[in-house]
């Protein structure tokens, strides 16, 4: 069984749109940084999206874990022409695009941008990668909240939208495992 504990990285305080767009994480939290860190299981590889607020909150989880390479691939969904808008200013420029890139997920392109299956199609990829390299491993991989979303939906074999429903909080851990039967979720959106 390979187990996949994805780590939503610290808060960023952005009330934009916030993609692929390089925003600090807020990692002052230090009790919640060590009850995240005392979670996890101390054996398991680390790894990152390659955005600056995935790096450094798989740099405070380090402690004695093996890290792999940082992966762009692992970065949030691409917003496009609307990373760094307010989601106001995209519903007034885009309002019909906007509402259906949530509403309706699925194949809806944000300009200049990708859609939720252009994105899981992206992170899949690189997960079944690493399943395949590390099988039987922990993997704690620290990401976004679209892409650890992208992984609830394949686990649970559910429709993009009805996904959009679960809370995906900062520092908090969602568990996927893989194994024999394939995809399951463990626990979603848990804060230690």
């Amino acid at each position: 069984m390979t187990t996949w504990h994805w780590v939503r990285h610290g808060p960023t305080h952005e009330k934009n749109f916030t993609g692929w767009r390089d925003v600090p994480a807020d990692l002052s939290d230090a009790a919640a940084i060590a009850r995240l860190d005392a979670h996890l299981p101390r054996e398991a590889l680390l790894i990152s999206s390659d955005l600056i607020r995935a790096v450094t909150t798989a740099d405070v989880l380090e402690a004695g874990r093996t890290r792999l390479p940082h992966h762009a691939d692992l970065r949030e969904f691409h917003f496009g022409e609307w990373d760094g808008k307010h989601h106001s200013e995209v519903a007034a420029t885009h309002p019909e695009l906007s509402r259906a890139f949530w509403e309706t997920p699925g194949d809806v392109v944000a300009p200049g941008g990708e859609s939720w299956n252009m994105a899981a199609a992206r992170v899949a990829r690189v997960v079944e990668a690493i399943t395949a390299a590390h099988a039987g491993a922990d993997i704690v991989a620290v990401a976004h909240f679209g892409v650890i979303l992208t992984q609830v939906q394949r686990a649970l074999g559910v429709a993009a939208d009805d996904v959009l429903a679960h809370k995906i909080d900062t520092l908090s851990v969602t568990t996927i495992a893989h194994g024999p039967e394939g995809w399951q979720v463990r626990g979603i959106n848990h804060c230690p």
